[in-house]
């Protein structure tokens, strides 16, 4: 099992920035691939970034290509996502998720239901 928590997330006004954590703990982080997805209340759970287990590759979904910036501590466990030049279409329930890395994640990567582990969520909403 691995445990995921999302560090707080906050309100931001648009075009301002902010650093999310993921801090993992239970089985090894460093053999774990890691993502971010976000949500907005009634639609599909969206692809945001993804690092492989090593935090030598990323991958982001066109939305946020350029604005945000995915990485990882492997020392310490914890994932982040710097989100900067914030936009009110940003605004969404923030997740961290967890899936062991090898061939099947590269090409699954940006589907959610491939992730066996979820943090809880954290809110993130930006105002204009």
């Amino acid at each position: 099992q691995v445990q995921l928590v999302e560090s707080r997330g906050g309100l931001v006004q648009v075009g301002g920035s902010l650093r999310l954590s993921c801090a993992a703990s239970g089985r090894p982080f460093q053999g774990y691939a890691m993502a971010w997805f976000r949500q907005v209340l009634g639609k599909e759970r969206e692809f945001v970034a993804a690092v492989n287990s090593m935090g030598t590759t990323t991958y982001y979904s066109n939305s946020v290509e350029g604005r945000f910036t995915i990485s990882r501590d492997n020392t310490n466990n914890t994932m982040y996502l710097q989100m900067d030049s914030l936009k009110p279409e940003d605004t969404a329930v923030y997740f961290c998720a967890a899936d062991r890395d090898g061939g099947n994640w590269y090409l699954t990567k940006a589907l959610s239901s491939s992730y066996p582990y979820w943090g809880r969520g954290t809110q993130v909403t930006v105002s204009s």
